[in-house]
């Protein structure tokens, strides 16, 4: 490559690094923390003689609690392991199968202990969490997500009302069929709401019926709202790139909102399709009814609890009638073939966006190509590499365009040098002068740069794909690659790509003056640095790209001397 391709490498990788160091949004964990397990607090709590409800009354509403323990409902699926609560009828735990909050078969980083073997540093390397993903996270008083509560509304019910249930556990590891668990619960005689969970045994999916039945001969005007709590640590450590908070879909965009500047309730609405609290690969989401008639509210407490309330439609329920909103979940991985099963636009909630506007789709298509070469190969760095040999076949005739470009370039540079030398005083005559040469030669000076700059594209979508992609989370390559979505733990991979680098560089033709020659030499080392901590499925794209290019830079030297 001659120095405007490499410049062209360079200052691309720049503005992706710039890009991502201070205009992407905060970087935050890939994984929700485990959730701090609940002490029986609820035993503790003062029981009424009656037994009966208490009624706390407002010129408002009438708010219902009761003190009655807790009891826990498991139920289990192929995909997840779910504990609900009677507690508000809500979840207090959902694990998901298949999916470890850290690699536990990946190497440890070897920096850091280098840096202990060469310092005076004793830093003790953390132990690797294999336990399964959580997507619930609250602190002890705390309510728990997917409560409903009826704010602004005749009857309002506390989210750690105790609920009865028809179940004490339910088994869908075998099942072939849907099941149901319902919680219900009636309250000063006025009203009785059930909340249907019904779920599905071969995927993430979770039907919620929330069911009201007027008991009054008065009519009620219900509005309730579902709610995901959890909890957010503000000492967490940032780590790898992406959003971890609030995110809803609101009049066909998406909106996310950074935790840390939620310091005040925030409404978006109305036109909600979804909205829920994600991770880097995780969502738990709800998917509403009427997204025309539905808002969303987040906020933060002084507990740095953060709650999304999904407000739906007002309900007037006529005495001794019933109401029913109806919504639908999804807790589980960002699979994008999964999310756009909810023909919902819910695989938006990947972060696929690039510093280059209109990339989206490249990344995804890149994304269902690779997923495509795994089912033949059961390895992604293996699709990858072969993803690298398809992308140069397609650029060959270019690239063979280029360093012919290149090598005819290198011919005319002396006379090139005597046209400076000889209009030295005179820019424009020089540039008229060297196109007049380039026509005579039937050089084109843009050829010997249009293959990079038709790659950078590619990389950079393949940058994304790799970066959110959950295919691609703890997917192992081999031996000391476990985690094609991480940095090589050892930097094997990109040293060896800026050896390659340099290797092609040196066989590139030589242009310009000797000092420019050596400052370019100069380039491999600094993308060597930039690759350090890029996924290690990318930093093997770009070397085996190297690898081939080199190939072909050789084959094509020979044959023009020839």
């Amino acid at each position: 490559m001659d120095k405007r391709t490499i410049l062209a490498v360079v200052l691309s990788l720049a503005v992706l690094l710039i890009y991502q160091m201070f205009f992407a949004k905060p970087p935050a964990p890939e994984k929700m923390a485990a959730p701090v397990k609940e002490t029986q607090q609820v035993q503790k709590e003062t029981v009424t003689k009656s037994g009966s409800p208490q009624i706390i009354t407002n010129a408002k509403k009438t708010i219902v609690k009761n003190d009655i323990a807790a009891k826990d409902v498991k139920v289990e699926t192929s995909r997840y392991i779910a504990i609900f609560s009677t507690k508000g009828a809500a979840l207090k735990s959902f694990k998901l199968k298949g999916y470890q909050e850290e690699c536990s078969e990946c190497a440890d980083d070897i920096y850091p202990i280098l840096k202990n073997l060469f310092t005076s540093a004793k830093e003790k390397s953390k132990p690797k969490n294999n336990e399964l993903v959580e997507l619930v996270h609250v602190k002890e008083g705390m309510p728990y997500p997917l409560t409903v509560t009826f704010p602004e509304s005749s009857l309002d019910i506390a989210a750690d009302f105790v609920f009865g249930t028809n179940a004490t556990k339910l088994d869908l590891i075998n099942a072939k069929e849907k099941q149901s668990l319902v919680f219900y619960g009636t309250y000063d005689g006025k009203i009785k709401v059930e909340k249907i969970f019904t779920f599905n045994p071969d995927n993430y999916t979770i039907g919620l019926e929330v069911k009201m039945y007027n008991l009054t001969e008065r009519p009620l005007t219900q509005i309730p709202r579902l709610s995901w709590q959890q909890y957010v640590d503000p000492k967490q450590e940032d780590g790898s790139y992406g959003h971890e908070g609030p995110v809803v879909s609101v009049a066909k965009s998406i909106e996310r909102q950074e935790v840390k500047k939620l310091d005040k309730e925030t409404i978006l609405g109305p036109n909600v399709l979804w909205g829920g609290f994600e991770s880097k690969y995780f969502i738990a989401s709800f998917i509403t009814e009427n997204p025309s008639l539905t808002s969303v509210s987040m906020n933060r407490d002084t507990n740095d609890m953060v709650t999304v309330g999904i407000k739906g439609q007002k309900e007037i329920i006529p005495g001794r009638q019933n109401g029913i909103i109806s919504y639908s979940l999804y807790l589980g991985p960002k699979d994008y073939a999964l999310l756009e099963k909810q023909n919902i636009s819910l695989e938006k909630a990947i972060e696929f966006e690039s510093i280059i506007p209109g990339l989206k789709w490249l990344s995804i298509a890149l994304l269902i190509f690779v997923k495509f070469l795994y089912q033949y190969f059961s390895n992604y760095g293996v699709a990858i590499i072969i993803l690298t040999i398809l992308i140069k076949i397609i650029f060959w005739p270019l690239g063979n365009l280029s360093y012919k470009s290149m090598k005819e370039m290198q011919k005319i540079q002396p006379k090139i040098a005597a046209l400076k030398e000889k209009h030295k005083n005179d820019q424009a005559k020089i540039g008229q002068e060297t196109m007049a040469l380039y026509r005579a030669h039937k050089i084109n000076p843009l050829s010997g740069c249009l293959p990079i700059l038709i790659q950078i594209p590619v990389f950079i979508g393949l940058y994304n794909t790799l970066l959110y992609a959950i295919e691609l989370r703890h997917s192992p390559f081999f031996w000391w690659i476990q985690d094609l979505s991480a940095k090589d733990p050892y930097y094997i991979t990109p040293i060896v790509m800026g050896v390659t680098q340099f290797i092609q560089q040196k066989m590139t033709p030589a242009m310009g003056d000797p000092m420019q020659a050596k400052i370019m030499l100069l380039m491999p080392l600094i993308l060597t640095f930039f690759f350090l901590n890029f996924p290690a499925g990318l930093v093997i794209y770009w070397l085996f790209n190297n690898i081939l290019s080199i190939g072909q830079q050789f084959y094509i030297n020979k044959k023009l001397a020839n």
